[in-house]
Parts: structure tokens; sequence; C-alpha cells
């Protein structure tokens, strides 16, 4: 529970904190490794850039059919390189 009287911080200054860091800025740099090449690849292959069904239902539905459909297509072809890593 926040105490009154104390600075709060925004989610923006606790991150331009944490980078100041170099252990902030080693896991920030992690991102480009891991998280983000999966939403390219879900953009571009898939057409996901744009959600297509309106409301939470419809948009939780389709996005986990993209993610699906993401894990199924790096499965088939871990299969010709002998390799699984899934998102």
């Amino acid at each position: 529970m926040p105490q009154e009287g104390r600075y709060q911080r925004t989610d923006k200054e606790r991150m331009a904190r944490r980078l100041r860091t170099k252990p902030g800025r080693k896991d920030y740099a992690r991102r480009k490794a891991i998280v983000e090449p999966v939403f390219g690849q879900m953009k571009v292959k898939q057409h996901a850039g744009q959600l297509r069904l309106r409301g939470l239902a419809g948009a939780s539905g389709e996005w986990t059919l993209h993610a699906i459909c993401h894990n199924l297509r790096k499965l088939a072809n871990s299969r010709q390189n002998g390799v699984i890593a899934l998102a």
C-alpha cells in the first residue's frame, strides 16, 4: 500500500532508472532476441499486424489462434532441423 507523502514513481520513471544500471540494460537488450522477433514473425507471416475481431473475447481468441499457429509452424520447421524451441 502506498504511503502518504511518499513520491510514487511512474512506470516510465522506474524503467528509466533501471536502464541506467548495467544489469538493467543487459536484461532489456535480451528482449531483442527473445520477445520481439516472435511478434515480427507473426505480423509478417500470419498478417497479425491488426486483430480483426472486436471485443476482449474476440481479440483474445484471435491472438491465441495466432500463437498456436506460430508454435505449430515452429514445430513443423524444427522437425526438419532437429531442434524444438516454442514461443
